[in-house]
């Protein structure tokens, strides 16, 4: 790894984190409070805690703000009559408009049922034995393991970009490259801010990183078209996609990869965190689950409830409609507080207390929908893999007493900067 893409990236990750920080109070009880006393509200919940966000794009639709359980499904199911369409002239920007989440209806439909199969359970799970496994214990876990003492964020920034990076298909022999490339995406993600000084800064340098992304990706896919995309490789898998009679062409096969490595990377960076810190609080509850290895997607679905990355997720409300008693205008933006939904008492149980034993039930971490997260079978395999990994590789791991102990923090792109740890 470079000296110089090293910091870049922690730079970059920091960056992202200090622009969805927003106010330091206690989010949970706030939600609580909120649930309780004022479950919609109109009003852009999020401006008041300082975050910037897609619903405060333009500041003549009204916005309104959800924050219970049942409110939240019936916004995320219903694609018809709330839609994610504007999201395209916020973060589509730097996708041109080329991006899933921005997109409703029958293109929407015809563009997930092309992708939807290269992520399939049966490709990611060939993925995981070739790829995810030998990555995560060659590359980091074993090298780390004599030095008894470690930051894991320092290993849960780097391996989700790698391991997407090594599946979308790039050669794997430049580690160089791989930073760069996440410092990239990390630069994108920073391009919506609050301040309109810094705000200007931060677009162009989300543009200028978007453009050197999508010239990147968009070589790689020329040359696997031209090698006869016969790969078991994402572009390969996405030049190869048929549906309906419609494949897809280089620019669409490049700016759907470019948009997954911002994705990929900080959403499983910051679940990996918080999952971790959520069990090392919890000593008991690690022993057993290094113990039964089949626990491990339990406590992964566990703290994306408990903790979602991803704390809110906004729609546009395509007629007027009714909520929770609150009439919201058709064209107003409305404001799913994912975070507050996945602890409603009254759709979990001890809703307060991380339990991996606690019956499944949807929560919204990934979303929900037509839109749930395409990547979300990825991303809980990669967890996978570096949770066994280091239950296999680190023994009688615990937090390191002689540093401050992790905090789950962030009103949006939520988890703890920092996780240190040793093992015998």
């Amino acid at each position: 790894m470079s000296n110089s893409a090293a910091p870049a990236l922690e730079t970059a990750f920091a960056g992202v984190a200090e622009n969805y920080r927003g106010s330091d109070v206690d989010l949970h009880a706030i939600y609580r409070d909120m649930r309780r006393n004022s479950p919609v509200i109109p009003e852009d919940f999020m401006a008041r805690l300082g975050v910037p966000t897609i619903a405060g794009l333009d500041p003549d639709r009204p916005t309104f703000t959800l924050f219970k359980y049942k409110d939240v499904m019936a916004v995320l199911r219903d694609a018809t009559n709330f839609t994610s369409g504007f999201i395209a002239e916020g973060l589509g920007a730097f996708f041109d408009g080329l991006i899933l989440t921005g997109m409703d209806g029958d293109a929407h439909r015809r563009a997930r049922a092309l992708l939807q199969p290269v992520f399939m359970p049966e490709v990611v799970n060939r993925w995981r034995d070739a790829k995810m496994d030998p990555i995560v214990r060659n590359e980091y876990i074993v090298p780390m393991a004599a030095a008894k003492r470690a930051d894991l964020m320092d290993f849960g920034l780097h391996f989700p970009i790698r391991l997407i990076y090594s599946l979308i298909g790039f050669p794997d022999d430049t580690p160089e490259r791989v930073e760069q490339y996440a410092a990239w995406a990390l630069a994108i993600l920073a391009g919506p801010q609050v301040d309109a000084e810094r705000a200007a800064a931060a677009r162009k340098a989300a543009m200028a990183a978007a453009q050197a992304l999508y010239d990147a990706v968009k070589v790689e896919v020329v040359q696997v078209r031209k090698d006869g995309a016969n790969g078991d490789d994402l572009i390969s898998r996405l030049i190869r996609a048929e549906y309906e009679g419609r494949r897809l062409d280089d620019h669409e096969v490049a700016t759907f990869v470019r948009s997954l490595l911002p994705a990929a990377g900080e959403t499983t960076t910051r679940t990996f965190g918080s999952l971790m810190t959520l069990l090392l609080e919890r000593p008991a509850l690690l022993e057993r689950v290094r113990q039964d290895r089949s626990l491990v997607p339990k406590a992964i679905d566990e703290a994306v409830r408990f903790e979602p990355v991803a704390t809110f997720k906004v729609r546009q409300a395509a007629k007027d409609v009714e909520i929770g008693g609150v009439l919201v205008p058709k064209g107003a933006m409305v404001q799913c507080i994912v975070s507050s939904a996945n602890r409603d008492e009254e759709a979990f149980e001890n809703s307060e207390t991380f339990d991996i034993d606690r019956r499944p039930k949807p929560s919204f971490g990934f979303g929900f929908g037509a839109h749930m997260c395409i990547g979300q079978y990825i991303a809980k395999i990669e967890l996978q893999a570096a949770v066994n990994a280091i239950l296999d590789l680190l023994p009688n791991l615990r937090l390191d007493p002689d540093k401050p102990a992790p905090r789950i923090a962030g009103a949006q792109l939520r988890g703890p900067h920092s996780v240190p740890v040793i093992w015998d």
